[in-house]
This record gives structure tokens, sequence and C-alpha cells, in this order.
């Protein structure tokens, strides 16, 4: 391990590099501990992976833990007071925390709803008046959807809820445009992201030690689909004095390769890149290849509370497998399958009245996921620090592909 682990610095080292690509395995030092990328991030919207305990994350290899600066605003003061997030949480290694700004938007400013992810024009922005959110230059305006209050969150407050929040990580305040939004409305909604920016970097350096340890900021790129405005924003957030970049966006399958590489082309190759909200193997092996360090989604768990596994060959519905005694993967050191469980006594766990039980099958299922997508990244860093990283690549797609 790191001289780092568990100091006051932020740093990031490139260990190994992909030849002839942009990808890399690194080491990003935070106040709480070291992260070997690549790496997944569990997502704990509100401090808490569901089903999950602090323990229950570090038996299946988590390294760090996301969580949600919107869903935690109102409880900050109190995370603040016991010290930050790792502690407030139990989970005591490294943490990030979005800006909230993907969750206000998501009330409805407009962010697209996708029906195909291959074919553009089968997707909408919702109507203005079914809209619960609005941009202004100084920020977003939305209705609470549990209180149906009135509120607002910008760069500032953004930052300042995150700073009392205190993740090792924070994402500065953007706005998110949807794959339905034109090229002008994208560059409108550039330019103010990159005034936004600025704003979240003054703010955020004047809080950064406000709990007794750094807390770091990556800039957050946005442009959509267009290599002009991807490769004009990372040269301009590349020159900002961000600790890091998150790489932000809806993406579209055929297109998430090329946007990862004018972004990271232009972008300082000693600063790590957090890949926002895509956790599908070929999304993963994509985003290594082209420079992206760490990853977050919520679909493992979720997908796991709905009964759908994922394996090396492709991913399940439990309910096709409901009389099976096979384990869920063979060869998966997850809980589930090292204790034997098997796929039709979990089945029968998930249909179960019984609350306790349903709660072990989520708990065991979510464990499962996650620690599928938690091991690809550790044989993608194994991969490229062995100088093997296509063969593997190519070894894996075909294999998880190969019934679609």
């Amino acid at each position: 391990m790191s001289e780092y682990k568990n100091s006051n610095i932020f740093s990031f080292e490139i260990v190994k590099k992909i030849p002839g690509h942009l990808g890399r395995a690194g080491i990003i030092h935070t106040p709480h501990g070291d992260i070997m990328t690549p790496a997944f991030m569990c997502v704990g919207t509100r401090g808490q992976v569901p089903f999950l305990s602090p323990e229950d994350l570090r038996e299946i290899g988590a390294q760090a833990m996301l969580s949600n600066g919107y869903h935690l605003r109102n409880v900050s003061p109190e995370i603040a007071e016991q010290g930050g997030l790792a502690k407030w949480s139990g989970w005591n290694g490294p943490t990030l925390t979005d800006s909230g700004g993907f969750q206000v938007m998501s009330l409805g400013s407009g962010l697209g709803k996708v029906v195909s992810m291959e074919r553009e024009k089968e997707v909408t922005n919702r109507k203005k008046e079914e809209r619960l959110a609005i941009v202004t230059e100084t920020g977003i305006e939305f209705t609470d959807p549990v209180t149906k209050e009135l509120d607002f969150i910008g760069p500032k407050e953004s930052m300042e809820i995150q700073c009392r929040i205190g993740a090792d990580i924070h994402m500065a305040f953007d706005e998110l445009t949807s794959l339905a939004d034109s090229y002008e409305y994208n560059v409108e909604a550039l330019e103010r992201t990159e005034r936004w920016a600025q704003i979240s970097l003054d703010v955020h350096r004047e809080h950064e030690y406000d709990l007794g340890y750094k807390q770091s900021l990556y800039g957050v790129l946005q442009g959509g689909r267009w290599e002009d405005l991807r490769r004009s924003t990372a040269k301009k957030m590349g020159q900002m004095d961000f600790d890091g970049y998150g790489l932000g966006g809806a993406f579209l399958k055929n297109n998430l390769g090329d946007i990862l590489r004018w972004c990271n082309e232009e972008l300082p190759e000693n600063k790590p890149r957090h890949l926002l909200g895509l956790s599908h193997p070929d999304d993963i092996l994509i985003g290594a290849l082209s420079g992206a360090d760490t990853f977050d989604c919520v679909a493992p768990s979720r997908e796991a509370r709905h009964g759908r596994i994922y394996t090396h060959d492709g991913y399940y519905a439990l309910n096709k497998f409901k009389e099976s005694d096979e384990v869920l993967e063979e060869g998966c050191d997850c809980p589930a399958c090292t204790k034997g469980y098997t796929r039709k006594q979990l089945y029968a766990m998930l249909k179960s009245e019984d609350k306790a039980i349903r709660y072990e099958y989520f708990k065991l299922a979510t464990q499962h996921n996650l620690r599928f997508i938690i091991r690809l990244t550790e044989e993608i860093r194994q991969a490229i620090l062995e100088e093997r990283f296509e063969q593997y690549k190519d070894d894996f797609m075909m294999r998880y592909y190969k019934h679609k």
C-alpha cells in the first residue's frame, strides 16, 4: 500500500498504461485510503448501499462508495458534526459525492426519456408544462417531490452541501443535457456549466478543509455527442485547478468510446477521471480502454432486487431457473456462491412472504452483482498490469455477449 494511506493528501499515480491507448492502471490516494484503478464505486445514495452494511461491502472487495449530494442535503449538518461521510456512514473508506445536479434535473427540467439506446429519434424531452425544475443562470429552481416546496440548488449551494457531507471527492455542479437537446442548446448549457465550474472551484476551495482533511473536487465535462464541444470544454476544464474530472452526459453505445477519447485526449494525463453512471461490462471495458479510472452506477444493485443476475455468460432472470440446483455462477467468490446457495433457494427467498427472508435474498443478490462488477474491474487492472488488456477485453466480450 502507498505511504499516503489514511493521510491528508489527495493524489493520483499511473502505474501502467495500455500501449497505444489512453487507458491505464493507477492509484488514487485519498484521506480515507487508496483506490486501485480501474475501480467500481458502489452507490450508497443516502450513505448506505441498499441492504448492505459496510462489512458486507468490504466482504466483496469494495474500495469506495458514492453517495448523493441532493439526497443527503438536509442531513449534511449532522454528517459534518460527526466528522464527515466516511465516519457517519460507518464505511470508513474512500467516498465520493455527486453534485445533486442530475437528481434536480431529472425532476423535470427536460431530461429526455430514452426509448431506444440505439436510435436517437426515439428520445424525447418532457413537455415544459410537466417539468418540476427550471434551469436559470445561477442554478436550478425545483419543486421538492416529497415536501412539494420550492427549492434551489446552484454551484454555491452544491459545494456547501458537499463540503458538509465531507466525501473525499466531490463533483462540480453542472447542467446535464439530454440526447434530445439540440446542438444550439448544448452550446448554451455548456457555457453555463463552465461558468458554474469556476464558481464551484472558488466556493469549494473556501471549505475543502472544514472537516480537518482534504476534500477534492472534480470538474464535470458535458458537451453531448459533438466532438468540437467535448474537446473545447476538456481543454478549458483541463486548465482549471480541479483535482480530477467527471465524464458526464447522455451516451449512446455507438459513440461512448469516441466521446471519452475526445475528452481524455485533451485532459491532463496526471489527474483521475470518473465515468458517471455506467456499469454494463462493455461500458466499463470501453471506458477503461479510453482512459476512465473509476465508475459508478445503481444498475447492479437495482437489477439484483428485480431478480436479474450477472454472470460471465451474460445476465439471466432468476425466475427462469427456479428449479435449478446450480449456484448463481460457478466459480464466483461472492458470499451467496461460496456458501452454496442455489438458484432455486434464492428464487424461493425472493418470493417468500417473510420479510426477513426476502431481505436476506436482497443482501445476497446485491452482493453477487456488485462482486461481479468489482471483480471485472479487478481483472481489468490485472490485465493492464500484465500487458494483455486487449485480449482480455475480446475474450470477455465474446463470452458475455455470445447469447445476445
